[in-house]
């Protein structure tokens, strides 16, 4: 699937700026982006549910901005389940095919594979309010299924389930997707489901892509201050500080420290700048856990500390600037006690303060 230089607005508004985005076969790509990024309405693009201001989306060799949604050969599956109450699983599963005219015995054999395959089979004859949100939810996904679509599009599916039910659908999701191996594009708000589900991930802010790549891509190398804030939970820590001694020392309000060795050739250019530091938490080490490559040592003040059973999130402070770290749930610091930490140098992030963008290594 193509989506070439893809465009909506409304009005004077734009929702959508410029979108070009190649989706592979069999690919699981999700976008991702917080509310009103414009990732629903791109999906409803591709769906055809609504009209491209400017640009084009090609389905295998054939663009389909002037055809119906009927007649793209795809199949959608939206955060409200949209089964008809009066009809039983079976009813809601045959549906769509019987508008289609397919042939009575088809219909028997497709539902029954689909049943298989989400464990629904003895809920068959049951009808959606005799469901937990789980169970329509999987019922939703057979409805899809049964169409044998060239494309899934789901449009935030687990919103309405609870946090445990999340996470066994989400895998249950990604295990169909590989079993049935249909080009899905999903959409989310939630970055856990995003780094846990896709081949690969696009971001988006404000109706523009920010980045595209495979989940560990996009969290090691963040193309803008945005993306690293965006992905990865705790959020990274960012640090505003300017580059001095020849572009090899950053300085921070409270405290100094080196360039790592990746970024020197492109920071010796830009003496006296000023640049975010990024720094994840789990770069943020106690000194006697072993380390990778070249660390420097501060002293930050605990301002926080979050219990999350197996461990600690310790939000630290240096000045004005805060850490947030993790510590080991058995040693918890004082609140308002001084601790020392590393920061591992070699897997620091620099951006340009002004563009916002990744500087060059």
């Amino acid at each position: 699937m193509t989506i070439k230089d893809v465009a909506k607005r409304f009005g004077e508004t734009s929702v959508i700026e410029g979108i070009n985005l190649e989706i592979l076969d069999h690919e699981f790509m999700v976008l991702v982006g917080p509310s009103g990024c414009g990732k629903s309405t791109l999906l409803r693009m591709v769906a055809g549910l609504e009209d491209l201001t400017s640009g084009s989306i090609s389905i295998g060799d054939r663009v389909v901005n002037d055809i119906p949604p009927k007649a793209r050969d795809i199949a959608m599956v939206f955060q409200s389940y949209a089964l008809y109450p009066h009809m039983t699983v079976r009813e809601n599963l045959e549906f769509g095919l019987k508008i289609r005219k397919t042939p009575r015995e088809e219909i028997a054999r497709m539902v029954k594979e689909a049943a298989a395959i989400l464990d629904i089979t003895q809920l068959l004859e049951r009808k959606p309010k005799q469901l937990s949100g789980g169970q329509r939810q999987r019922v939703a996904l057979g409805r899809a299924i049964v169409r044998q679509p060239a494309v899934f599009l789901f449009d935030e599916p687990l919103s309405n389930l609870d946090a445990k039910l999340r996470v066994q659908m989400r895998a249950e999701i990604k295990k169909l997707q590989r079993r049935l191996g249909t080009t899905s594009i999903y959409v989310t708000h939630d970055q856990v489901e995003a780094m846990t589900m896709g081949h690969r991930i696009a971001i988006l802010h404000a109706g523009k892509l920010q980045q595209v790549g495979a989940p560990i891509e996009v969290y090691d190398r963040p193309a803008n201050l945005f993306v690293a804030n965006f992905i990865g939970s705790p959020q990274m820590n960012f640090i505003r500080a300017t580059l001095q001694e020849g572009g090899s020392v950053l300085e921070a309000a409270q405290f100094k420290l080196p360039v790592p060795a990746s970024y020197r050739s492109a920071t010796a250019r830009m003496a006296g700048k000023k640049v975010v530091v990024g720094i994840r938490p789990e770069h943020v080490l106690d000194p006697a856990v072993p380390s990778r490559g070249e660390t420097a040592a501060l002293e930050l003040t605990v301002d926080i500390v979050e219990t999350l059973g197996d461990e600690l999130v310790v939000h630290g402070r240096a000045g004005e600037d805060v850490f947030i770290f993790k510590r080991d749930a058995h040693r918890a610091p004082e609140l308002g006690s001084k601790v020392a930490v590393k920061v591992e140098l070699g897997a620091m992030h620099l951006f340009d303060a002004e563009t916002e963008l990744r500087i060059a290594e």
